[in-house]
């Protein structure tokens, strides 16, 4: 974990079309962190059954809105677009750029895989790689950012080939739904990076909905069914206020495995995605008994309960917002945890199996 997390606060930024924008303080970054929040963004996000090109759709407007912003702070110059495939076909760059009037003036595409030894992962290959120079360029991606070893290996090999070609980047602007390992990953790529292009600007890093955290390694969670370095949850992430008050206004969002899920199946693999949603709640219903749920409560809220509104404000990152915002959210919270107390997990589970199915049955049948 980074550092100075604890001290790192939201401020916010710009709310325009429906587009909340915060940014991060307080870290001594060298980079710069946004949370963008936008009604279709949080759709997806509390809901898997958000499957096929709509999984693209639901970006569309907060990442245009976030490149307009980014255009008028003139952080974005010469526009270069890498694709990592597949994880980028979700994420609308080039359709944002041209709503906003930014020149696209490449798109590189690299594919970057897991290599197993005797079922072991032995490390990552570049597969398939066409990349395009532009010159002091700022170079635009989106990823999913769990484990963060794909894009530090592409990016690696990026800033590689620029440098043979006697190149190098302004700075790089990144689009993820992600972990709060991403921000880790990218202070120590922007040291990386400076030690041979010192005007390197860093990267400015817009996170859909909140900086969320991974299970750790050897961590299932409380339900025995989470994956390490791959399945999102809020503990230790920083969410932003709106995510946060649309979850908690329903029962169910929360208790999911993941916040996203895998966006490449959930776009190209729906019955993948469809059987990975359906595993996990009839695993929930299977062991329901046997899961402590106060525990299960306290992992996804991300603290302790009960929490006084002091610990509640530091936990969430929140100081810095308005107070009328922040004691709602923090009632809310105690509503949603005081309303859980005569609901069982298996009502919770089967509730979930039979919407996610009745919703998805086109997919099933």
């Amino acid at each position: 974990m980074i550092e100075n997390w604890k001290d790192v606060q939201i401020v916010p930024e710009f709310c325009d079309q429906g587009v909340d924008c915060y940014r991060l303080e307080g870290g001594h970054f060298l980079n710069e962190y946004y949370i963008v929040s936008e009604a279709e963004t949080r759709k997806l996000m509390n809901h898997p059954e958000v499957v096929g090109y709509e999984v693209y759709a639901s970006l569309v407007t907060a990442t245009s809105q976030m490149m307009y912003y980014l255009k008028e702070k003139k952080k974005i110059t010469s526009a270069n677009i890498l694709s990592i495939l597949r994880g980028a076909l979700n994420y609308p760059l080039e359709e944002s750029c041209y709503k906003e009037h930014i020149r696209v003036h490449d798109i590189s595409f690299m594919s970057s895989e897991r290599v197993f030894e005797n079922g072991e992962m032995r490390g990552l290959e570049i597969k398939y790689c066409k990349l395009a120079t532009v010159p002091n360029s700022t170079l635009l991606i989106g990823d999913i950012i769990a484990s963060g070893e794909t894009l530090v290996n592409c990016l690696r090999y990026v800033i590689d080939y620029y440098r043979k070609q006697g190149a190098k980047l302004r700075n790089i602007v990144l689009f993820t739904i992600g972990g709060t390992q991403g921000v880790e990953i990218l202070e120590k790529l922007t040291q990386e990076i400076r030690m041979y292009w010192p005007g390197f600007e860093g990267f400015v890093t817009v996170y859909y909905e909140g900086i969320f955290s991974c299970y750790e390694e050897g961590n299932r969670g409380v339900s025995g069914i989470n994956r390490a370095l791959i399945d999102f949850y809020w503990k230790g992430g920083i969410i932003a206020p709106a995510f946060r008050r649309e979850t908690l206004s329903m029962q169910n969002p929360l208790f999911e495995k993941c916040t996203i899920y895998d966006g490449g199946a959930r776009r190209y693999e729906i019955h993948e995605h469809i059987e990975e949603v359906l595993e996990f709640w009839n695993g929930i219903l299977e062991r329901a008994d046997s899961i402590d749920k106060q525990a299960l409560l306290e992992e996804k809220l991300g603290h302790p309960l009960p929490i006084s509104y002091e610990d509640w404000l530091k936990d969430c990152h929140y100081e810095k917002l308005d107070k009328k915002t922040t004691r709602w959210l923090y009632q809310q919270e105690r509503g949603f945890v005081e309303g859980m107390r005569d609901v069982s997990l298996k009502e919770i589970a089967r509730q979930r199996i039979d919407e996610f199915t009745t919703t998805l049955r086109k997919y099933i049948l």
